[in-house]
């Protein structure tokens, strides 16, 4: 388990590293997509190292992007839920599921069926909005969306950065949450092993 967290290390610090087009590197799509939101930067750009969309591509863009909204929300909740599990929190029926890799490797096949149940309704229920950015499933008669939070189009641009950035902070923390389980056996980082330096004591 602890090489597969390594390798899936390494292959995430590959993807940051400056590929090679010809005789120059470049991390930008020269203004194809610097516009769209979660840039980088303004100097940056839309930054895509591997050139998955470096042809400017308007719908692998928006799927490629539609994936990312994806697995961020997903990891999102997943670092809710590792963080929630390992506090000691559990369903009533759950008392005695571990936290952690141990809950994935030792649950019963039965209680596979709530999950699988839910993951399958989330998939199906949930319909991205025909012509609208990728990621609005308002198409759906469940109410979702920013709600009152988002009056203007600046309000609502604001709002779907935020949700972009959060998605990415996740993705790395649930994966950071994991190797540190693998490395010493818990999540995080516990302050009670550090004295607390003061020059005043």
């Amino acid at each position: 388990m602890k090489s597969i967290l390594i390798a899936s290390l390494l292959a995430t610090a590959s993807a940051f590293a400056p590929t090679q087009s010809g005789r120059t590197a470049t991390t930008s799509l020269a203004g194809a997509f610097d516009n769209e939101i979660g840039a980088a930067s303004p100097e940056l750009g839309c930054w895509d190292p591997l050139g998955l969309v470096a042809d400017g591509n308007r719908e692998r863009f928006d799927r490629l992007r539609y994936v990312e909204l994806k697995h961020g929300r997903i990891a999102q909740l997943a670092a809710w839920g590792y963080a929630t599990t390992w506090s000691g929190a559990r369903f009533p029926g759950c008392e005695d599921f571990p936290a952690g890799h141990d809950a994935v490797l030792k649950i019963d096949p039965i209680n596979l069926i709530p999950v699988l149940l839910t993951a399958g309704a989330l998939e199906t229920l949930w319909k991205q909005k025909e012509g609208s950015f990728p990621g609005d499933f308002s198409a759906t008669s469940f109410p979702v969306g920013f709600g009152p939070f988002a009056k203007t189009e600046e309000q609502m641009i604001d709002l779907r950065t935020k949700e972009l950035n959060n998605g990415r902070a996740a993705q790395m923390g649930i994966l950071g949450m994991m190797v540190h389980e693998q490395l010493d056996g818990k999540p995080f980082i516990f302050f009670d092993k550090f004295e607390v330096y003061s020059p005043h004591l």
